[in-house]
């Protein structure tokens, strides 16, 4: 499983970003997802995870209510959008995968992307 996440970018304090994570195979429907981050300074943390058929998620409690989790298994994407962004926000963001076709959401993740910055300025 290769994953490839893009949409970091630098935004203002209050404003949005989506991002995505594209996966190379043609079993993305039975994968648990995953986003996490890792801010300077900080250890990674998980942010939001959502199981293979996309019908439970999960979110931190920093960021429930801002952000959401979705999934299009027919592109085999899985998007994070993230809205009322805050400067703690900043950290890069990855995505990451765990074989898990009972849709539950996995404890550990087997695959990891390649991450991708998001700065948030006050």
């Amino acid at each position: 499983v290769q994953l490839q996440a893009s949409g970091g970018g630098l935004v203002q304090a209050g404003g949005s970003l989506r991002l995505s994570c594209a996966a190379s195979g043609p079993t993305f429907g039975n994968y648990g997802m995953a986003w996490f981050r890792q801010g300077p300074g900080k250890e990674r943390e998980l942010v939001a995870a959502i199981t293979a058929n996309g019908a439970s998620t999960d979110f931190a409690d920093s960021v429930k209510g801002r952000f959401t989790i979705s999934r299009d298994n027919g592109k085999n994407t899985v998007y994070l959008q993230l809205n009322t962004l805050k400067p703690e926000d900043t950290a890069v963001y990855y995505c990451a995968s765990q074989w898990a076709p009972f849709n539950f959401i996995p404890r550990e993740y087997a695959y990891w992307g390649q991450g991708t910055q998001v700065t948030v300025s006050s």
